[in-house]
């Protein structure tokens, strides 16, 4: 996955993104990438995740 660098430079003039500002050029440490990736990093979704047997009931007629 990739993201622009439009969205790097505005989240980082927004000091939402780790990053080190030289003068006025922009600078990210390999530090600063992996904390940018592991706060974007996202678990499995419920939604893909078969339901759960255990909490169903029989439907008795």
């Amino acid at each position: 996955m990739t993201i622009g660098e439009s969205w790097l430079r505005r989240k980082a003039g927004q000091r939402l993104i780790p990053c080190t500002f030289v003068g006025k050029h922009l600078r990210f440490s390999d530090e600063d990438l992996r904390a940018i990736v592991a706060a974007g990093r996202r678990g499995p979704s419920r939604w893909n995740q078969a339901p759960s047997r255990a909490g169903r009931q029989r439907s008795r007629r």
